[in-house]
């Protein structure tokens, strides 16, 4: 299998260690034809984006393609989940220079609704440790996903499951029905094995294998992705960046 796109990396437009040229210039040394720079969206409190320099990060794109003329670069951005209802942190603006749109849920994002959903950002962190925070968080995880999916035009969920239980054919379902691919992350673990069988029962889903690398050095780390793809006898076909 070779995976010719890195769609999820991430620079020091938000917390990555390296530029957008840093990334680029290691996706061409390992063969990439494709990769795009998505840094986390400006509604996460810790280490999103400054909305302000989105555009400086399209101008450094756009003059990137012009100098290397052997890999394609596009502007992407991580956007958070905010809240049950599926908002997610980009705006028009913003959308009018994106290439391609990743969303996840992350913990630090900022609540629309301040006790509600500060609330679901406990039970997430708490789900791994308590039933009750598991039932409670799983239902809410996937209807805000849900949401999200049928709101926007999404091209890949990041990881998901790894940072709160989802009901993932419920999500897998709804990718499918909106031409979302699912994420086979290489550094989070999502989807494991176990969930990559598990919605491979939607026909049609897709799937997107993804470094999410935060040092330049990562960016086509792909293997442990690869190694989940293949011991679950996930089709090539069904892997957008692959072949």
């Amino acid at each position: 299998m070779f995976v010719f796109a890195d769609y999820h990396t991430h620079t020091t437009y938000s917390h990555g260690k390296g530029s957008i040229e840093d990334n680029v210039k290691v996706a061409i040394e390992k063969g990439l034809r494709e990769i795009a720079i998505s840094d986390h969206g400006p509604g996460h409190m810790g280490f999103g984006i400054k909305r302000k320099k989105y555009k400086e990060m399209r101008n450094v794109i756009d003059q990137l393609n012009v100098k290397y003329n052997n890999i394609n670069i596009l502007l992407g951005l991580e956007a958070n989940v905010l809240d049950i209802e599926g908002n997610i942190d980009i705006d028009e603006e913003m959308m009018e220079y994106n290439d391609i749109l990743l969303v996840g849920y992350h913990f630090g994002s900022k609540p629309t609704k301040l006790y509600r959903d500060l609330l679901m950002h406990f039970h997430n962190y708490r789900s791994s440790k308590s039933d009750y925070s598991y039932k409670k968080v799983k239902e809410i995880n996937t209807i805000s996903l849900v949401n999200a999916i049928n709101k926007y035009s999404i091209d890949l969920i990041t990881h998901p499951g790894a940072k709160g239980p989802i009901d993932l054919f419920e999500v897998s379902t709804n990718a499918k029905n909106n031409n979302t691919a699912l994420e086979i992350n290489s550094s989070h673990g999502h989807l494991t094995v176990d969930e990559i069988k598990l919605s491979m029962n939607v026909k049609g889903l897709e799937y997107i294998i993804s470094s999410d690398a935060h040092i330049p050095t990562d960016v086509g780390n792909f293997s442990k992705a690869i190694e989940r793809a293949e011991l679950s006898s996930l089709d090539i076909s069904r892997i957008r960046n692959a072949e």
